[in-house]
């Protein structure tokens, strides 16, 4: 997924923009208002190139953050995330009633930051989704088919038969291929539970996917992060 991040502390801005990489994110960066807004321009008008989501903070030098995102909310749809230290409650409301998807104040969490980026993309992509057909909900990874609606997964046109949590997992990697989800996000959302002990769970449902499609290399550890979907390239 690529990030438009608004921050005016360089510092600040290659820190975090090193993180995001990590998790497989690409960032641009924008130092104020007027950057942000041209960045966006271009998406906003088929262009490339088009944001997941954006990660805006409100201590801008040349223009108010409140300004720039009511702006980039009349341009486009990507969800806004405001990243701010004013942490009182009329300033998020005022900042959510302009547009913004969610509210983040500083210092944060990166763990957190990054389970609300993954939470706005994901609320913005079932949006989108209305209306969409069958096909449109079929995942095509090189040689592996993953139906959506039906559940079914496909080798070389040949059904690998999963267990409910194994397509839940495969799933949830298979529809955003190269991003790196955290060991956390992923027990989050397939297990739906926090719990540590299910860390032991996920690494056995790993190892039985990569085995019942037979492509060890499909999903890559990314050590002390978790886990990404790299897609057959033939």
């Amino acid at each position: 997924m690529r990030l438009l991040l608004v921050e005016d502390d360089d510092h600040v801005a290659a820190a975090l923009s090193a993180i995001l990489a990590r998790h497989g994110f690409t960032v641009t960066h924008a130092r104020n208002g007027e950057e942000a807004l041209q960045a966006v321009l271009p998406a906003a008008h088929g262009e490339r190139p088009s944001y997941g989501v954006i990660l805006l903070d409100l201590g801008l030098p040349d223009q108010d953050g409140y300004q720039v995102c009511g702006r980039i909310r009349k341009l486009t749809s990507t969800p806004v995330i405001m990243v701010t230290a004013r942490a009182d409650v009329r300033s998020r409301i005022h900042g959510l009633n302009l547009g913004a998807d969610d509210y983040v104040v500083k210092p944060y969490d990166t763990g957190e930051l990054l389970a609300r980026i993954h939470a706005v993309s994901r609320r913005s992509a079932g949006g989108e989704d209305q209306g969409t057909t069958a096909e449109d909900s079929t995942l095509r990874l090189g040689s592996v088919t993953v139906e959506l609606p039906t559940r079914r997964v496909s080798v070389d046109g040949d059904a690998v038969p999963l267990t409910r949590k194994e397509f839940d997992l495969l799933a949830l990697l298979a529809q955003r291929p190269g991003v790196v989800f955290r060991r956390e996000q992923i027990i989050s959302e397939v297990w739906q539970t926090n719990w540590e002990g299910t860390g032991r769970t996920l690494e056995v449902h790993v190892a039985s996917l990569r085995s019942k499609l037979r492509m060890p290399a499909l999903i890559e550890t990314v050590r002390g992060v978790g886990y990404r979907l790299v897609p057959p390239t033939a």
